[in-house]
């Protein structure tokens, strides 16, 4: 390992301005991605600042019955928050199921915003690579792509995002709170995160030295019964090949009102409002559902290694609705 120079600035302020006057300083909250890329010799910085210090770990109800999660609070925190298993029950389950229990004690809410993709020709270091290089190109193109992405992906790249917690705060119209030397600002979830184009090495619209200080979740009634279901080759520890983050009323039949997002299929977390469109005062049926799910996954671009994700996607989506609108409850793992 590189020898890398340490601070611990005790202020937002002073932390936010550390890295922005230094390109070859980093943030290091819980360090569960940027100390493995490090050792790996994916990433290379100078210095790492530490924010554990910073108070920016508390979860606090919103007048709204919305939830403010600072960007400080563990993963296993937010899991755990009263407010936050009652009112959003899929952002709970998916930080559940997003990693060990390990990590969870680790791994912050806004590093896991910030976490990098795990395909292996981005992390061995050498293999072409436009988002460890940009220019050099797309290893997984041609090569071993069975877990990458089948929607929003280009030329350019196609890996796969992998935060499992990204996907229901994307359905839920989260807000990620930053702070940066020119103030503060705020994304929505859909917006934070960028497709690649032709840019695949820019993820973020932030500028360096722009620190994440919060994640709001607003609130949405129906987001009491929603649901995270998770499909992935083993049980335990392992990244999805498919998610679905979905929510839905129902008035007499017909869907009064949907959210979904996917995951494990998109070079983002993938808010789905074309099934949401769909869905949107149709009968809660399966053929309903089939037909939301297809032309949700109309636009997908494959593989000859991933080509089964559409279908799987598609089934995946058909029976988290289908639970959702009948007996009110899906389990969130693979069936």
């Amino acid at each position: 390992m590189r020898p890398v120079s340490y601070l611990r600035p005790d202020g937002v302020d002073d932390a936010v301005q550390a890295v922005t006057a230094d390109p070859g300083s980093h943030f290091l909250a819980g360090g569960t991605t940027e100390v493995d890329l490090l050792r790996q010799h994916v990433l290379a910085p100078r210095r790492l600042v530490d924010i554990n210090r910073l108070p920016l770990a508390g979860i606090e109800d919103l007048p709204d019955g919305g939830v403010r999660i600072g960007a400080l609070a563990r993963m296993s925190e937010a899991a755990a928050s009263p407010a936050v298993r009652e009112r959003f029950p899929m952002v709970s389950q998916a930080l559940e199921l997003g990693a060990s229990a390990q990590l969870r004690h680790m791994a912050s809410m806004g590093g896991n915003m910030l976490q990098k993709v795990r395909c292996a020709y981005y992390r061995d270091g050498e293999s072409p690579c436009n988002k460890r290089e940009p220019g050099s190109g797309c290893s997984a193109l041609h090569g071993v792509s069975r877990t990458h992405a089948v929607l929003g992906v280009s030329d350019h790249c196609i890996a796969t995002h992998p935060s499992d917690v990204a996907v229901p705060l994307a359905a839920l119209d989260a807000r990620i709170h930053t702070r940066g030397v020119h103030g503060e600002r705020s994304h929505t979830v859909d917006e934070f995160f960028l497709q690649p184009g032709a840019t695949p090495h820019r993820e973020h619209p932030l500028d360096h030295g722009e620190l994440i200080t919060a994640i709001e979740v607003p609130a949405l009634p129906m987001a009491r019964r929603s649901r995270y279901l998770k499909v992935r080759d083993r049980e335990s520890y392992e990244f999805a090949l498919v998610s679905v983050a979905a929510a839905v009323d129902t008035d007499d039949g017909a869907i009064s009102g949907v959210r979904i997002a996917l995951g494990g299929v998109a070079v983002k977390p993938w808010r789905a409002r074309r099934a949401e469109e769909v869905l949107l005062g149709a009968p809660a049926t399966d053929e309903t559902f089939e037909r939301a799910a297809r032309e949700e996954l109309a636009a997908a671009r494959t593989t000859a290694m991933n080509a089964f994700k559409p279908d799987l996607a598609r089934r995946t989506l058909v029976r988290a609705l289908r639970a959702l609108t009948t007996t009110g409850t899906v389990t969130g793992r693979q069936g």
